[in-house]
């Protein structure tokens, strides 16, 4: 079977003329609707299949009222999101899912500007180009979580276990966790004098890591007053650990690994080594942690499966299924950069 013009590609009226119906019935029979038989939907199918052609993305949207689409927007700066680890595999998760299911990805990047995301998620919606959206880099205040419901659009967050989005659903990230393991294991070598870099305090999800950083230190009956805010950025982390060092720390945890290296080398201007001097853990386990020198003590996530989940659970509510897929737990990765405080330290 074959078009009637070589070399071109099959239409629908070619499926139609081929199975010997019409085209109303051959969109009724690929997407699985009432009102043909079974044996001409399973015959519709077969010569869809023997031509390779499938309905475009544009008829499927208006056969069933969905742009098959889903939206994230971020109002982050681009450069931004060059350096973070956590973003990229957020979207190769999310693309894991959505590859196979019709729907794709629609990414606006607005700059640091949240009336302008805000703006975004309305045109989206006004323009019917998305059927649900993700929210990422939940903050106080966020007005997000009440928009996209009054919107009437299917939303799903990413943000720290506990989190409230009020009616939007939230995969819960247990930065918290990873966060006390890294005060546990850091106490069991000794320290005593150990400081937190923090991100950027907008955010939800720095303010729970440097919370989970308070709580661990007063479990273990230590004060928690060492810390300082790096902003997720190089130059930040840089410019907190020189503060922190001041008051001398024999350790140092930072809420990302790109602080921590940042960190690491502001410790060996001043002349302390890692972890002789300084022992330092960061969070996210980028790929060139392992490579240090040191190699990098620090708290692995899975921003793949994060991904993954949002993505399951978002597609979940636009057709109406039910799921509740986990987040993976965070796991400390211990490597040489930590290590029993120095006596003369």
């Amino acid at each position: 079977m074959s078009p009637e013009t070589p070399g071109t590609p099959p239409t629908i009226a070619d499926v139609a003329r081929l199975a010997g119906v019409s085209k109303g019935a051959v969109s009724l029979a690929l997407n699985d609707k009432p009102g043909v038989s079974e044996e001409t939907r399973r015959r519709v199918k077969q010569v869809a299949e023997q031509l390779n052609w499938r309905p475009s993305i544009h008829a499927r949207a208006m056969l069933r009222s969905r742009a098959f689409a889903v939206g994230l927007v971020l109002a982050r700066a681009p450069r931004q999101l060059a350096v973070d680890p956590f973003f990229a595999g957020f979207l190769g998760g999310v693309e894991s899912v959505l590859d196979g299911s019709g729907s794709v990805l629609v990414l606006q990047v607005v700059g640091e500007d949240a009336e302008k995301e805000a703006d975004s998620y309305r045109q989206l919606v006004r323009e019917r180009r998305i059927d649900g959206a993700f929210l990422l880099d939940i903050r106080d205040g966020d007005q997000r979580p009440a928009l996209l419901p009054a919107l009437g659009l299917p939303a799903v967050a990413v943000g720290p276990a506990g989190t409230d989005c009020g009616q939007v659903p939230v995969v819960g990230i247990r930065d918290g966790d990873g966060i006390a393991a890294a005060v546990g294991h850091l106490v069991e070598l000794g320290h005593r004098k150990i400081a937190f870099v923090e991100g950027a305090p907008v955010y939800r999800h720095s303010t729970s890591r440097l919370d989970a950083w308070r709580q661990a230190m007063r479990s273990h009956g230590l004060p928690a007053d060492l810390h300082d805010a790096g902003h997720f950025t190089g130059e930040g982390g840089a410019a907190a650990t020189r503060r922190l060092l001041r008051r001398r720390p024999t350790a140092i945890i930072y809420a990302s690994d790109l602080m921590a290296i940042a960190g690491m080398s502001v410790a060996r201007e001043a002349g302390l080594e890692v972890p002789g001097d300084l022992s330092v853990t960061g969070f996210d386990d980028n790929p060139e942690a392992a490579h240090l020198h040191p190699p990098l003590t620090t708290v692995r996530q899975d921003p793949v499966a994060v991904g993954a989940v949002a993505a399951e659970l978002l597609l979940a509510q636009i057709e109406g299924r039910r799921t509740t897929p986990e987040s993976p737990a965070p796991q400390l990765i211990v490597r040489g950069s930590t290590a029993p405080p120095s006596p003369m330290r």
